[in-house]
């Protein structure tokens, strides 16, 4: 798994953090996402998609291959 954010459509809602937090953090400035792990460890690819999932502003893009 890959993971991808578009830090410009993040409204800051930290959503991500809480289901991930290994994956994710946010800005101290801002509270924009932070991405810590494009291609995160197995034993959080659950908590990945559902951070994923939740995401107020869909910023959080999933792929199985690294993106172009």
């Amino acid at each position: 798994m890959f993971v991808t954010v578009e830090e410009d459509k993040c409204v800051a809602g930290g959503q991500c953090v809480v289901a991930a937090p290994e994956v994710f953090d946010q800005r101290d400035d801002d509270g924009v996402v932070i991405l810590l792990h494009e291609k995160p460890p197995v034993e959080e690819f659950e908590r990945v998609r559902t951070a994923a999932t939740i995401c107020p502003a869909a910023a959080i893009r999933l792929t199985e291959s690294l993106p172009s």
